[in-house]
């Protein structure tokens, strides 16, 4: 292989990173097949949870789904051009550490669907069970290790632990380690409000989980209420329960565009043609994604997935916490 490849939308891939790369001949869905249409290549990250068909000028990207349709966005070359405007920031990982928490609730919620008290994840799980929405971590741990299980009784597993656990965190008999703001959050976040950059703060989590862990990081810290500082948050929403109202959060998660689309459009009132300054900060493969299929460059935090998923060729750059991310932010 060459050095190094440069392929539309996607950009320059080094030899470094050609890696994370998988080849196919068809994909996922049979539409498109290598040397037809114009197809010059179909790639896969590791995690394959995005697949990217790459024509001469432009490249596909096909989010598949293992709950709802999958999906065809266009993938935009990213050109962020510092200072930036407005900052993305995913929450999980990224704003506080609690992957491995949430992690631990669907361990637990596959746990009780086997009836296995003893039931373990493996280390190679990790890509499909964190970044994504409940039922799609769900879905998959079912086909690997219950297969012919119910969704729908995971996902009451689910949220009965969940509400457990955190009225137990509340009374101060929980897991003390379960939200914990990540190094260098206060002064980030301190930094780009002092320099007049919008920030909006972007979950697939639900709200009944995630406002809880925002809010634990700003007491935590010290900053108040998480609503007067943010500019914009947006969650999956609420719990879908009869006689109650959801969101497409459980069908169009990351790494579909819409979540950071909606709090960069919406929320923050970017125009579109302002988009080469916004910058998104994810820690995981399907939130990277999801920021440049919401046609914005994204930085790579360390100590997620991002990494074993194979989306680092996507990156307009990977730092290893977020101060380190500010001088390619601020210019």
């Amino acid at each position: 292989m060459k050095d190094y490849v440069e392929l539309p939308g996607i950009g320059v891939i080094n030899d470094e990173y050609q890696q994370d790369f998988i080849d196919l001949e068809v994909s996922g869905d049979g539409a498109w097949r290598v040397g037809d249409d114009g197809v010059s290549r179909i790639l896969a990250p590791r995690d394959r949870k995005v697949e990217l068909i790459v024509f001469e000028d432009k490249t596909l990207a096909l989010v598949k789904s293992a709950v709802g349709p999958q999906a065809y966005y266009p993938l935009l070359a990213s050109s962020f051009e510092p200072p930036a405007e407005a900052v993305l920031m995913d929450l999980d990982g990224t704003s506080v550490r609690s992957e491995h928490f949430w992690m631990w609730i669907i361990e637990q919620s596959i746990a009780r669907l086997k009836g296995d008290p003893d039931f373990r994840l493996e280390p190679e799980d990790e890509p499909h069970v964190s970044g994504h929405s409940v039922s799609e971590h769900l879905r998959y741990c079912i086909d690997k290790y219950a297969p012919g299980g119910s969704l729908e009784e995971a996902r009451r597993h689910y949220f009965e632990i969940t509400s457990f656990e955190m009225n137990e965190i509340a009374q101060g008999r929980g897991r003390s380690d379960a939200f914990r703001p990540s190094p260098g959050l206060k002064e980030f976040l301190t930094e780009l409000k002092a320099r007049g950059v919008k920030i909006g703060l972007v979950t697939s989590g639900l709200y009944e989980k995630a406002w809880p862990e925002i809010l634990a990081a700003f007491r935590t810290l010290n900053m108040g209420n998480p609503l007067d500082f943010y500019d914009a948050i947006i969650t999956a929403g609420d719990r879908l329960a009869k006689g109650r109202t959801g969101t497409l959060g459980e069908l169009a998660p990351k790494p579909h565009p819409w979540l950071y689309a909606e709090t960069a459009y919406v929320g923050l009132g970017v125009d579109r043609s302002r988009r080469n300054r916004v910058i998104g900060l994810e820690d995981s493969g399907a939130g990277v994604v999801s920021i440049r299929l919401a046609g914005f460059a994204a930085i790579g935090i360390d100590g997620g997935n991002i990494k074993h998923s194979g989306v680092r060729p996507l990156l307009h750059g990977y730092c290893n916490n977020l101060l380190e991310a500010l001088p390619v932010i601020l210019g």
